[in-house]
């Protein structure tokens, strides 16, 4: 089992609001690079996606469940087929959007517990939590050519100092997509 943990990001580190439905001032910086950035599987999940369960925090997979229901095309199909483990305290109704449920436990036990490689989308709460208890195995990151200079970003300053390596770097778009994996010693 693998923690991986997938994110649009920008040059500066900034994950928040890249599709703009946070309505923050800076937010749809991921969209303004066109649609051939970021449609497909651009994070290269393929088997993956298809034999392990995606992780989201429930104001991700609120926004997740009100668009991937509604396309059709090949990746869609995973996505919706994808098991799905919901982090919410809040969140009751899953119904939304197929193979979805609230986590039942505790996110790091959860985890822990999970025999199959978990996918962490967005979510950056989550992430944040899985980073500080050392469980990320892997970043799959789509690099956009932006800086935004303010936000959330994706290694907090007070993060202990990671190893990691390079698995690959190639150009998707107008984005570049990096896969980097934790260097256990």
């Amino acid at each position: 089992m693998s923690v991986i943990v997938i994110e649009f990001v920008t040059l500066d580190g900034i994950v928040s609001d890249p599709d703009g439905s946070a309505e923050t001032p800076t937010g749809g910086w991921a969209f303004r690079h066109g649609p051939e950035t970021v449609a497909g599987d651009k994070f290269r999940l393929g088997r993956t996606l298809d034999d392990g369960v995606m992780l989201l925090g429930r104001t991700t997979w609120q926004l997740f469940s009100r668009i991937w229901p509604g396309r059709d095309d090949p990746f869609a199909a995973r996505m919706n087929a994808a098991p799905k483990l919901v982090a919410s305290r809040t969140l009751t109704d899953t119904s939304a959007w197929g193979n979805s449920r609230v986590m039942d436990g505790g996110l790091v036990d959860v985890v822990n517990g999970e025999k199959r490689d978990v996918i962490v989308t967005g979510s950056t709460s989550v992430v944040h939590a899985l980073m500080a208890e050392d469980l990320v195995d892997e970043y799959r990151l789509l690099t956009f050519p932006t800086i935004l200079g303010t936000g959330e970003r994706l290694f907090p300053a007070d993060k202990s100092p990671t190893d990691l390596e390079c698995l690959s770097a190639e150009r998707s778009g107008g984005a570049v997509l990096t896969r980097y994996r934790r260097t256990r010693g």
